[in-house]
């Protein structure tokens, strides 16, 4: 009998298992939920991989809906789109991270779902509640390196086909603000403070491109040391990128000289950067003192102060992500 994880606990599952997407094979065909939640044996060989309790899960029939300690069904009677159910054994289902996605728009507020959207569309997983026990990999980090789950173009698809579900409106709102190739928590956070409207308590800056790679033309090639660079957040119209910069009080020597070097670099290939500190980012003051650099280097007039209610959303925001 098949389990069929999804919402929260699928989301569990992608982040520790996020890692192998590539090796599972998608359903070619329109698949249904099953008929049955799964029983109590199942679900605590789910627990004992890492999932937390209950376990959520959907069924096709409301009948069948079970609400325990142990598991919490939804009921899905409809088909589902191809693609949007992911086999992982020939017992196990798991919603696709785009069904996830859209699942989780339903019961997350705009900007946690945003967060949980860069999250997916970039190269970094966060630990589910019991990952520190069982992965070594967090060691010094906190997040796992994995590729990307899905992708806008992904998610955009999905919603396209998604027809009368909840939480279509709330994801596809949320799709505006994301963007693809966040590397970190901290990326997200960046994008997330810099380009959320005001409403959301961000400065609303239009979104860069995350990890962008630039490649120096044939003529500057001589110039740079580099066959090609990465940054963090980059406004390619602009030449602007902004660089966040984890530990700059404790860094060594050789990596000093080394990020002045990658400066230097982009500083000849006409690109203007921006340095943000972890101490920055966490100072409400000091990260405004970077908003108004990096609005006159786009060429944008701020308005938030303009906006009521604009310091309650910023401090609930920096609550969220800090």
């Amino acid at each position: 009998m098949d389990t069929f994880l999804t919402h929260r606990s699928a989301l569990e599952f992608w982040r520790l298992h996020g890692r192998a997407l590539d090796a599972l094979e998608r359903r070619h065909r329109t698949v249904a939920a099953p008929v049955n939640p799964p029983e109590a044996f199942a679900v605590r060989q789910l627990q004992a991989q890492g999932l937390s309790l209950p376990v959520e899960v959907t069924v096709a029939f409301d009948k069948n809906r079970r609400v325990s300690p142990l598991v919490r069904s939804h009921v899905l009677s409809a088909s589902l789109p191809q693609g949007s159910i992911i086999r992982v054994d020939d017992r196990l289902l798991v919603s696709s991270p785009e069904l996830c996605f859209m699942q989780l728009a339903n019961t997350l507020a705009e900007s946690k779902l945003i967060k949980l959207g860069l999250e997916l569309c970039g190269t970094y997983s966060l630990p589910g509640p019991h990952a520190r026990s069982l992965d070594s990999d967090l060691a010094g980090k906190g997040f796992y390196e994995r590729p990307a789950l899905t992708t806008l173009k992904k998610l955009d698809a999905l919603l396209s086909r998604m027809n009368g579900v909840r939480g279509k409106r709330q994801a596809a709102q949320a799709l505006r603000c994301l963007a693809n190739g966040s590397a970190s928590p901290m990326e997200t956070i960046l994008t997330m403070l810099l380009t959320l409207p005001n409403r959301l308590g961000g400065y609303g800056f239009p979104l860069p491109e995350l990890n962008a790679l630039i490649v120096p033309a044939k003529t500057a090639k001589h110039s740079v040391s580099k066959s090609f660079y990465s940054c963090d957040l980059f406004w390619p119209d602009l030449n602007l990128a902004v660089e966040y910069d984890s530990d700059s009080h404790h860094a060594s020597a050789e990596r000093i000289a080394n990020d002045s070097k990658r400066r230097n670099s982009l500083s000849l290939l006409g690109i203007t950067v921006i340095t943000v500190t972890n101490q920055q980012v966490r100072n409400k003051v000091e990260f405004e003192r970077v908003a108004k650099q990096l609005a006159v280097n786009l060429g944008i007039r701020l308005r938030h102060k303009e906006k009521p209610g604009f310091v309650q959303a910023q401090s609930k925001l920096r609550a969220l992500l800090l």
